[in-house]
């Protein structure tokens, strides 16, 4: 399914359909503020579990990130950051930028291992982040990769769907999605280390 949602004005009726779809254990596939997402909700197993079938990867071993609809959502799931770095995130955010931190004991209990950290979106999107709000806890993701070999990510959400269509139980059309990740930084060691540079400056929030 298909659905049309326009990022400056999301239709709540619409998000509401995509929060139904996700507590049923479904999966979509919507924009960010970098490139389109494949998601599910993060206390829903069978629904990470197709996710890591459909990339190819073990539940153990994937490297997701949470998106956030704010700063709230991410002291559930990470250690206690100090003052600096909370406020780096309180300006950066939202934006373009996954933050890995330390992961607390909620994690584990969801991605069925004992993983050290975790990565944090909250983007720079309206659909992504009502999504996240209605649905009162953070989704699970992973960016939609394109099989061409000089375009890294799909970017019309059209043949997205026709792509996923019989993978996903949703897409979101929001819009033409980037073509360019957001900036990895590891936050683990009380620092900002680029892991990956991506569309966000992190040096713009200093």
């Amino acid at each position: 399914m298909l659905i049309k949602i326009y990022p400056e004005n999301p239709n709540p009726k619409a998000i509401e359909q995509v929060v139904e779809v996700l507590q049923k254990g479904g999966l979509i596939i919507y924009p960010t503020d970098t490139v389109y997402g494949l998601g599910c909700d993060i206390t829903n197993q069978k629904a990470i579990e197709k996710i890591c079938r459909i990339r190819g990867i073990k539940p153990e071993k994937a490297n997701f990130s949470f998106i956030c609809s704010d700063l709230r959502h991410i002291s559930d799931y990470i250690k206690p950051i100090d003052t600096t770095v909370f406020r780096v995130l309180k300006k950066a955010l939202p934006g373009p930028f996954t933050f890995i931190f330390n992961a607390n004991n909620n994690v584990p209990k969801l991605l069925s291992s004992n993983k050290k950290t975790v990565g944090i979106r909250v983007p720079d999107n309206n659909i992504a982040r009502q999504i996240v709000e209605a649905l009162g806890h953070p989704i699970i993701s992973t960016s939609i990769k394109d099989d061409d070999e000089l375009i890294e990510y799909s970017t019309d959400p059209e043949l997205i769907h026709e792509k996923y269509e019989d993978l996903v139980d949703l897409v979101i059309d929001g819009g033409y999605g980037d073509n360019e990740a957001s900036t990895v930084i590891d936050c683990t060691g009380g620092d900002f280390e680029v892991v990956r540079e991506g569309k966000g400056n992190i040096e713009d929030y200093f």
